[in-house]
């Protein structure tokens, strides 16, 4: 019997590294995950097998004439008002970060109020507005009376809820849209009025297309949260999807079944919303260039100011 002696100055054996990597045994990740497993399976279990959900009732309504409508009504509440929240929470944004103080203060004002109030409170209000003003003059101030309009025909229950769902979400956008803007490094402003930009430029060219990726994600969030909160506009007689199902089962007193096929419009519609906004973002992520530069727009700006080299 033999052996093979090793010297001491034999070179040492490397280790292999053509191996597979061997993962490391986790049993609490698949006890949860049967435990996850059987839990959705029983939740299942119950809502099929309940009579009481009238899931034959709930086919019969999906797509009915009434919900239709009210699910039309929905989606046009939902973009009008963040048309009008967007809009204003830009104009507010600018002007809470203006220099000019009397700006900030209405501003800061503006958002205090409409943020600091419910939406509900908010709707009911502008609802009931020609109990505060009957006419409603449309005009420059001070120069003439203008033109005035009765305000129980203008301030019709779609317009109201325009109003008191825009101008809430309007506060929200302002204070999204500001957090998108300062968190764009201050030496981009900088180094777009080095090459001779105006504040508007800058803004429009360097600043806000670097803040549209830490301002897109949330206003996504509030898109989705507005098509729920449209909901409230119910109370003041806007027959949009909530309320459609309501009068159809204050008239069968199918409680239960509309209810449900108003939650599954609500999901299905956020659901859409949800891939448009991962849509959108992955667009914005792709628009990166490097960590340093935040946005393909600024490397543009840098490109066409760069000198030409001279023929020859």
């Amino acid at each position: 019997m033999s052996s093979i002696a090793t010297s001491p100055s034999d070179p040492p054996v490397a280790p292999r590294l053509d191996l597979p990597p061997v993962p490391s045994a986790r049993p609490g990740r698949w006890i949860a995950a049967g435990v996850m497993v059987v839990l959705v399976a029983w939740f299942a279990w119950i809502v099929v097998t309940n009579p009481n959900f009238q899931w034959a009732v709930v086919g019969k309504y999906l797509f009915s004439k009434e919900i239709l409508h009210g699910v039309k009504l929905t989606i046009e509440l939902t973009a009008s008002a963040m048309a009008i929240g967007v809009t204003l929470g830009m104009v507010v944004a600018l002007m809470r970060l203006s220099h000019n103080p009397l700006l900030r203060a209405v501003g800061t004002f503006y958002v205090v109020t409409f943020r600091g109030t419910p939406a509900l409170v908010q709707l009911v209000f502008w609802f009931n507005l020609a109990a505060l003003f009957p006419k409603i003059t449309l005009g420059i101030p001070f120069f003439g009376p203008g033109i005035s309009l009765d305000a129980n025909v203008l301030i019709t229950p779609f317009v109201a809820a325009n109003l008191g769902l825009g101008l809430c979400e309007g506060a929200y956008m302002a204070e999204i849209v500001r957090a998108g803007i300062l968190s764009v490094d201050p030496g981009q402003r900088e180094a777009g009025g080095a090459l001779g930009l105006t504040r508007g430029q800058v803004m429009r060219r360097v600043i806000l297309p670097q803040a549209l990726r830490v301002i897109v994600p949330p206003t996504g969030n509030q898109v989705i949260g507005m098509l729920k909160l449209s909901s409230l506009a119910s109370v003041i007689s806007v027959t949009e999807l909530l309320a459609a199902a309501g009068l159809i089962y204050t008239r069968t007193y199918e409680t239960i079944p509309l209810l449900v096929v108003a939650s599954i419009w609500y999901l299905v519609l956020t659901s859409l919303l949800t891939l448009v906004q991962r849509g959108i973002e992955r667009r914005l992520g792709r628009s990166v260039v490097d960590s340093g530069s935040g946005s393909v727009a600024w490397p543009r700006l840098r490109a066409t100011s760069r000198p030409k080299p001279s023929a020859g």
